[in-house]
């Protein structure tokens, strides 16, 4: 991967965030994302659908987000690797989507595919609970993925689409990077060797994404960070763990931000079922604002970090495993 990484240095200048989340309601405006582009992100992925949502109501989801992206020429939908490249070129966000939990899918493995071709580029197999693909992270019981969540993550290798194993037990996470043939990230999640919460990976679950090829999406949620801490320091302080347990390499950001906290709540209370004590112990839920990830780069020079392992926590990292996982034929993501 070395002749990749050099590429990345100079067409990867900016911040990729590799999961966000707009209101999952058709109306949804797209362009709050856009304040990732005034702080100079190169790529956003956007949620579309989890557990409470059959497939539906996620295509409908993507049906309107994929309408006002494109009819917006300050946004780019991400199909491939390049696609990204000519949105950050071209002074444009480039966007694809994320789907956490398989009940999106309605227990049919064709719709992988069709997912794929709207231009979903990562999946979690289950959200926090126990469902037909696996255990989540708040199950006791963690026997890890079934059968059908095996047979899930080969058809997403075959299309381009990549396993995530935010959400899901150690033990589901750690199948994950047993059967996937391709890259296994963790989008949006924090080290649980700093902050002990179920949400948070473990040491061994990090060192068995970063052996696939993978990357940990340190995320900006502060319940994940440390007591409801959404300074930059405790952000900071997950990146700089897992720098040193799995290299600079297999680090990037995912701040799951919510850009409608009022729509966040009410799903945290409509599906109260979904969020444990362990959500609700500190109040209301806090999350690293966009704006805050301005300095980032600065921060992390000053801390001695090179310039290619910035330019890879940033973004580049995340960028080595779109070119590697995602389907570079599948330009329907962009044409569908």
């Amino acid at each position: 991967m070395t002749n990749a990484r050099d590429e990345m240095s100079s067409d990867l200048p900016g911040l990729w965030d590799q999961h966000c989340c707009l209101p999952l309601t058709p109306d949804a405006d797209v362009r709050d994302l856009l304040r990732f582009l005034e702080i100079g992100a190169s790529f956003v992925s956007v949620n579309v659908g989890y557990a409470p949502n059959d497939a539906g109501s996620t295509l409908a989801i993507l049906e309107s987000f994929r309408r006002q992206l494109a009819a917006d020429q300050r946004f780019v939908l991400a199909g491939s690797a390049a696609d990204v490249v000519t949105a950050r070129e071209s002074g444009r966000l480039a966007v694809a989507f994320d789907l956490e939990d398989a009940n999106p899918l309605d227990g049919r493995l064709d719709m992988v595919e069709r997912y794929h071709r709207l231009g979903v580029r990562t999946l979690v197999p289950t959200y926090n609970y126990r469902n037909a693909a696996g255990s989540g992270c708040m199950d006791a019981d963690d026997q890890g993925l079934t059968a059908y969540g095996r047979a899930m993550v080969r058809e997403m290798n075959r299309v381009g689409m990549v396993a995530d194993g935010s959400h899901s037990s150690i033990r589901t996470g750690l199948d994950l990077c047993e059967v996937s043939t391709g890259p296994v990230i963790y989008s949006h999640t924090c080290m649980r060797s700093v902050w002990e919460h179920e949400r948070n990976i473990t040491d061994e679950q990090a060192r068995a994404c970063a052996a696939t090829g993978g990357v940990i999406g340190i995320t900006g949620v502060g319940i994940f960070l440390g007591p409801n801490d959404i300074s930059l320091d405790a952000l900071l302080r997950h990146v700089e763990y897992a720098v040193e347990l799995v290299g600079p390499d297999h680090v990037g950001i995912g701040t799951d931000y919510p850009f409608d906290i009022g729509d966040f709540n009410r799903e945290f209370t409509e599906n109260a079922d979904l969020f444990p004590e362990s959500y609700t112990r500190w109040g209301p839920i806090r999350f690293v604002e966009p704006e805050t990830l301005s300095p980032l780069a600065a921060v992390l020079a000053d801390r001695g970090y090179p310039d290619e392992a910035i330019t890879g926590i940033l973004g580049g990292n995340f960028m080595r495993v779109a070119r590697q996982a995602w389907n570079p034929a599948a330009g329907a993501a962009t044409h569908a």
